[in-house]
């Protein structure tokens, strides 16, 4: 006879997979799909007399498909789906245009295991724009940027200098959750960085601020860790002008490693005293 499970290690369970990506289930016991599809499937009598109905001889009528791009896109090579998504972020002339087309991009498999689209929380005139590598599971909830642990930080660290959501914007490198927190590929990151790309530019934010190294190595081209990066203006070109960038510690590593907040300290009050000179 088997001891019930202790409600603390279910609470545990249920957490693991809620951090894995698993947030339904679909019946109490688990299903052999490829038993059942060993077995021929039984027709009722309906089906039977439906089959045995003479078939109409008037004009076919195409099933529904999905359109050409995407469709193409499921099946396209990793270059083809890098033009098709470059192509299709230089087409939108504004934000909601952007926001339109990411939520009908096939393109990114990550769409398809995400809750929703993530696109962007803030002041779209902002002049200090942050952009960090990919959502988490609450921002995967909610639909918005750093609204979790790491986003409840980030907004103490504007309010450290002054600032707010009210001005400032935020996104990321890619705009869907990857399944169980894990960090996106380079061929995710690859086809998604068209779209942010775009989105820096309709923005034209004076100064870009990258969260974490991997954010800095997709918009920046550079290669150095966090630590090296970190305080340092760059530049990053988009659209025909430069913009001030800058590298800081992503509030999710500053979570695991509170002594390191003095460093990312000084790099908010540079991009301060930088919004201040404009």
């Amino acid at each position: 006879m088997s001891l019930p499970i202790p409600p603390e290690e279910v609470v545990a369970l249920l957490r693991w997979y809620a951090d894995m990506g698993v947030d339904t289930t679909t019946a109490d016991e688990p299903v052999d799909r490829f038993a059942e599809s060993a077995v021929p499937a039984r027709s009722s009598p309906a089906t039977a007399r439906a089959a045995e109905a003479p078939r109409p001889t008037g004009p076919a009528v195409a099933p529904p498909r999905l359109a050409a791009p995407a469709a193409a896109l499921l099946t396209a090579t990793p270059d083809a789906v890098e033009l098709a998504a470059r192509e299709q972020a230089r087409s939108a002339r504004t934000l909601d245009e952007l926001r339109e087309i990411l939520d009908r991009f096939e393109g990114c498999a990550l769409r398809a295991t995400a809750s929703r689209l993530v696109f962007a929380d803030g002041a779209p005139d902002a002049d200090l724009m942050f952009v960090g590598e990919a959502p988490g599971r609450d921002e995967d909830i909610q639909g918005k940027p750093f609204v979790g642990r790491s986003g409840q930080l980030l907004d103490r660290m504007l309010a450290a200098i002054g600032l707010d959501r009210t001005r400032a914007y935020i996104a990321n490198v890619v705009p869907w959750r990857p399944p169980g927190n894990r960090d996106p590929t380079p061929q995710e990151t690859t086809i998604c960085r068209p779209f942010i790309e775009r989105q820096i530019e309709l923005v034209d934010p004076k100064i870009l601020v990258c969260l974490g190294a991997r954010s800095a190595q997709s918009l920046l081209g550079v290669t150095d860790g966090i630590l090296k990066l970190r305080g340092r203006w760059l530049e990053h070109e988009i659209g025909g002008r430069r913009i001030r960038a800058m590298a800081t510690l992503h509030p999710a590593y500053l979570l695991r490693q509170p002594v390191q907040k003095r460093l990312a300290w000084r790099d908010f009050r540079a991009i301060r005293a930088a919004l201040e000179q404009r």
